[in-house]
C-alpha cells in the first residue's frame, strides 16, 4: 500500500461546506461565517440557498489554504453551533475529495456523488 501525502496527492487547499436550513438556521451560518472572516484567511464563495452540485441542501462554501487547516477545523468543531459541516481537500479527484478524503463535523449529509467527476473540481483559494 502506498501512503498518500499532501505532496503525493497534490492537495491545493480546502473547502468547508456549512449546511443550513434557509428558514431556521441561516442566521447561525451567517454568524459563523462572519466570525471565520474576522479570524482567518478565508474566502466565502457565497450562500447557496438552493441545492447545488452534490450538495442536496443549502450551504455556504468557505475556501481556505492548506496552512489554515489546523486553525480553522478546530474552530469549526467548537463553534459550528449545531450546523453540519463537510471539510474536504481540493485534489485532482472531486469524487474522492467529497467521499474518501472528507471529514464531517456533525451529521453527514448524503451527497449526490454522481454529479462529480474524477477530475479536479471546485474553486481554489486565491493566491
Amino acid at each position: 500500500m502506498t501512503e498518500k501525502t499532501v505532496e503525493s496527492v497534490d492537495n491545493r487547499g480546502y473547502h468547508a461546506h456549512i449546511y443550513y436550513d434557509v428558514a431556521t438556521t441561516r442566521p447561525a451560518a451567517e454568524t459563523l461565517c462572519a466570525a471565520l472572516q474576522g479570524q482567518f484567511r478565508i474566502e466565502i464563495a457565497g450562500f447557496r440557498d438552493e441545492p447545488r452540485g452534490p450538495h442536496p441542501t443549502s450551504n455556504v462554501l468557505v475556501i481556505f489554504k492548506n496552512d489554515e487547516f489546523e486553525r480553522i477545523v478546530p474552530y469549526l468543531m467548537l463553534h459550528r453551533d449545531g450546523l453540519d459541516v463537510l471539510v474536504h481537500p481540493l485534489t485532482d479527484d472531486a469524487v474522492l475529495d467529497h467521499s474518501d478524503y472528507a471529514i464531517w463535523l456533525g451529521n453527514p449529509v448524503a451527497l449526490k456523488l454522481g454529479t462529480l467527476s474524477h477530475r479536479r473540481g471546485g474553486q481554489l483559494p486565491t493566491a
